[in-house]
């Protein structure tokens, strides 16, 4: 390790950092395809459920670009850094009622790396919409829970922890199937980060979805 820079604790995960990756992004495909067959499984009850009741089943799958402050420039101390961590993502948002929606999102922020220092997350939490204008237009909020992974200065060690996002945004319906998710804001917490002391990364993202069900 270069001069200046503090020592990693001895927590971290000891495996090639590929298979720390490979595995975490293996879950997260597996959790969408699962939020899939669940949506296809329960369509024909929630299509005579909207009949009845007026209301409607949805899933809608996207991907994202995003653009971080990851809170953090080496040494093991948490601080706000001179290099913003760019990336992509994925979400999947189920539809229940107008009032029970469930967001996951997955990020992977691996661009404009400062010491090779990067992060990513796997998240999964309501989304509440708070009002649609013009049938097209629907500002929502969140507050989402999961795992985050941070891999530290010059590859030396991986680290996971728990992650709690809170935020919110605007979809825009452009057609009966495809949505624009115009911007996205999202502030982090990491409670029990490096000494336990906490990590805020915070960023904006934008996409577009497709909605399949």
């Amino acid at each position: 390790m270069e001069p200046g820079h503090a020592t990693l604790p001895v927590v971290f995960r000891s495996h090639p950092p590929w298979v720390y990756w490979w595995d975490m992004k293996k879950a997260f495909v597996y959790f969408l395809v699962s939020g899939v067959l669940a949506g296809g499984s329960a369509l024909a009850h929630a299509q005579v459920a909207a009949a009845a009741t007026g209301r409607q089943f949805s899933l809608t799958a996207g991907g994202l670009v995003s653009a971080f402050q990851p809170d953090y420039e080496g040494g093991g101390i948490a601080s706000t850094s001179t290099n913003r961590l760019y990336g992509m993502g994925a979400y999947v948002d189920v539809k229940f009622t107008r009032w029970i929606q469930v967001e996951a999102e997955g990020r992977w922020l691996k661009f404009n790396q400062f010491d090779s220092i990067n992060q990513s997350n796997y998240l999964v939490g309501p989304r509440i919409p708070i009002h649609t204008y013009f049938k097209r237009v629907t500002p929502y909020g969140k507050v989402l829970v999961g795992i985050a992974n941070m891999n530290f200065e010059f590859n030396e060690a991986n680290g996971r922890f728990t992650d709690l996002a809170y935020g919110g945004g605007v979809d825009i319906k452009v057609t009966k199937r495809i949505s624009v998710r115009a911007f996205d804001f999202e502030y982090q917490q990491w409670p029990r980060w490096y000494q336990n002391q906490p990590l805020y990364p915070y960023g904006a993202s934008a996409g577009i979805g497709y909605r399949i069900f």
